[in-house]
């Protein structure tokens, strides 16, 4: 009997963050279990095609979503996929590859919960919300570092997306289970990832750690901690709001740490002071510099994953 695979969706719109925050959980779960697909690569036109019909690439007519739909579900399964390779240098596609699942995989993209049928096969759904001129500011700066744009390309590009972002991309955000959107303190206009903030929407959608052991239960939360949380409302339904600052102290940031590590023992080998290069951006001098906030999602999202593992094992072997 083939073990069914764990299943984690991160969803955003193009530089929302997508690929560093699986780059760090990739690691917190071993390389060597974790497979990662991009849903863009399900691409139906080339970057010439798009030009010509005069549709963007974040459409759902300029995708296969049936296929994604149907590799997910063998994914799952634990069977193999031939996948299609877009190529983002060339605006063509490349021979596809053939994947054979490993225990995780991890399945980022535009569109991963745009069907039902997608959203039924994830285990854990993630979705990256930057505040739009964030997001703006680093699709600029990768496009034109490691695309070669001009900025007003990337300009031209980001305004022609725009609708098809606000009526396809965007209303995603209620599928998710966890909402994840750094942003810049609100008294500092400082864009470098180092110093961001992070705000977590933890949707009861599944059972999240209690993170009401951060705090002493006698006295009041204190509104100006690095660390807080409380209740809000997201797309009109409750949920628990979980903030990170980004100068939150290393005695601030492993109480919440011991929490997640005390309830997932597995993750006792991926603390913040061991070997996994968690948590790691790059600075504007090209210095690698450590961000507590991104490393504390990135354990979050994988306590899911392991969360998620251990059940089905339990279920499959006729547990409780």
């Amino acid at each position: 009997m083939v073990q069914r695979r764990i299943i984690l969706g991160i969803v955003g719109d193009s530089a929302a963050g997508k690929t560093t925050l699986t780059r760090g959980i990739a690691q917190v779960l071993g390389e060597e279990n974790v497979t990662v697909i991009c849903t863009d690569d399900y691409h139906r036109y080339n970057r010439q095609q798009r030009s010509e019909f005069g549709i963007t690439a974040l459409h759902p007519d300029c995708n296969y979503l049936d296929i994604i739909q149907q590799h997910l579900s063998l994914l799952r399964g634990g069977q193999p996929i031939l996948k299609p390779i877009y190529n983002h240098d060339t605006g063509n596609f490349d021979p596809p590859e053939y994947i054979e699942p490993r225990q995780f995989v991890i399945v980022e993209g535009l569109l991963g919960y745009y069907t039902r049928a997608a959203r039924d096969c994830y285990d854990v759904k993630v979705y990256l919300a930057p505040p739009e001129d964030l997001r703006r500011t680093w699709k600029i700066k990768r496009d034109t570092r490691k695309r070669g744009y001009s900025d007003e390309q990337v300009i031209t590009a980001l305004d022609k997306r725009e609708p098809d972002s606000e009526k396809f991309i965007r209303p995603q955000r209620q599928w998710s289970d966890v909402v994840v959107s750094f942003c810049s303190p609100e008294d500092s206009a400082d864009e470098n990832q180092e110093h961001l903030n992070v705000r977590l929407v933890l949707r009861p959608t599944i059972p999240h750690p209690d993170l009401v052991r951060l705090f002493d239960p006698s006295s009041a939360v204190d509104p100006y901690s690095a660390i807080r949380l409380g209740l809000d409302r997201d797309m009109g339904k409750p949920v628990d709001l979980l903030e990170i600052d980004g100068h939150a102290t290393s005695e601030q940031v492993r109480k919440l740490e011991k929490i997640l590590c005390s309830d997932v023992p597995s993750l006792e080998s991926c603390r913040l002071d061991s070997n996994v290069e968690i948590g790691k951006v790059t600075g504007t001098t090209g210095e690698t510099i450590q961000s507590y906030p991104l490393a504390l999602t990135q354990l979050l999202i994988t306590y899911h994953m392991l969360k998620a593992s251990s059940v089905h094992q339990k279920i499959g072997s006729g547990g409780g």
